[in-house]
């Protein structure tokens, strides 16, 4: 079992804080098992709304909610929508005891009236997959694998690598219906395939739209309903009021390296390090790591058309940093580098690269593991 303790400390926080708390991720990353670790000792009550009986049990779902005592979790919370008003009714009566924890797959964005309907009585707390402080010395299994729970955890690479595959098989055939994509699994399986070969680079809707043969509208709203069920990221560009001309499409990442490697046919970490996505990969790994890491900070890429560009720049206590991601043995600073800090006026700019010993370059470069990258 993998001790996921500063997830449990964040959900104990917002639950004191708040009478309504969601627990949002993808499927089978770990949520459930959180939230029964939390509730261990308590006085608790599971409903899982994939569940039928469970479902029955909610048809009359203000007067049970409304009696409720103790800690309330409904996992799946999706499936069921409409218990979002409810919820809002229950929360609001003078005298509930209860507090409400949902678990749930896709984001606020694309689950209906969610935040408008609870707006000032709900928290998020985001759940992804393992974080390397969880698996401490296993960045090369985190990578190759992914953070997917039963992924990570498989007793073979083989193992993981067919949990991996049934996984997107049931996410096209079963989730992505339920969330708005009506498009054979085939299809979509090559459109995933799409994404998973743009991996860190930047959007070209009207490029991929001629290539699956849909519009550069459908690309976008596919790639919407993607990015809300938790398993597609995209990075939004920074623009600064500055005289060069600045790349203004998101960048896409698939935000488990694991799914990566399964879409583009890596098996092992032999084919990867072979592999001409592995720099893509590995930037991969460290922008959804230190995303995690760091969960309050706003987050951008930069790029002008001119060749300078920064992989991740973070606004955190008033400042700016800049990250870039190198997947080389000894990393030095480029000119790139040196044009983002002056554009963007960066505090301090970080090279991340997979190594173990860090060493300043100058008073605004520093070289780190990823694992030791630590914002002010």
């Amino acid at each position: 079992m993998i001790n996921r303790s500063a997830y449990i400390k964040r959900l104990e926080i917002a639950i004191r804080r708040s009478p309504v708390t969601a627990l949002l991720g993808p499927r089978q990353c770990g949520k459930t098992t959180l939230a029964r670790m939390l509730c261990e000792g308590r006085d608790a009550t599971f409903y899982d709304l994939e569940s039928l009986q469970d479902q029955r049990r909610l048809e009359n779902p203000e007067m049970v909610l409304g009696s409720a005592r103790g800690w309330v979790v409904l996992d799946e919370i999706q499936r069921m929508p409409e218990l979002f008003s409810t919820l809002r009714v229950v929360v609001d009566r003078p005298g509930t005891r209860a507090r409400f924890l949902l678990l749930g797959s896709a984001s606020p964005d694309i689950v209906k009236g969610v935040s408008e309907t609870l707006a000032g009585r709900i928290e998020f707390v985001e759940l992804g997959g393992f974080r390397l402080e969880e698996v401490k010395d296993s960045i090369d299994k985190l990578w190759l694998r992914g953070g997917f729970p039963r992924s990570f955890l498989a007793r073979t690479e083989a193992d993981s690598l067919a949990w991996r595959e049934g996984f997107i098989r049931t996410f096209l055939e079963r989730d992505l219906p339920t969330l708005g994509i009506r498009v054979p699994s085939p299809a979509m399986r090559r459109f995933w395939t799409m994404l998973a070969h743009c991996h860190g680079q930047t959007l070209n809707a009207s490029d991929l739209g001629r290539t699956f043969g849909v519009s550069d509208k459908t690309v976008r709203s596919y790639l919407d309903v993607l990015c809300g069920a938790y398993v597609m990221r995209q990075l939004q560009p920074w623009h600064e009021n500055i005289s060069k001309r600045q790349v203004r499409a998101p960048k896409l990442y698939l935000r488990d390296t694991g799914l990566l490697h399964c879409l583009l046919e890596i098996p092992s970490r032999h084919a990867l390090l072979g592999h001409p996505r592995l720099g893509a990969s590995w930037e991969g790994l460290a922008v959804e790591q230190i995303l995690q890491r760091f969960p309050s900070s706003e987050a951008y890429f930069w790029a002008v058309h001119s060749g300078a560009e920064l992989d991740l720049m973070v606004l955190r206590n008033g400042h700016r940093y800049g990250v870039e991601i190198k997947f080389n043995e000894a990393p030095t600073a480029t000119r790139s580098m040196r044009t983002a800090i002056e554009a963007l006026h960066l505090s301090h700019l970080w090279i991340v690269y997979p190594g173990q010993a860090s060493w300043p370059i100058d008073d605004k470069i520093s070289v780190t593991p990823l694992q030791d990258l630590v914002l002010p």
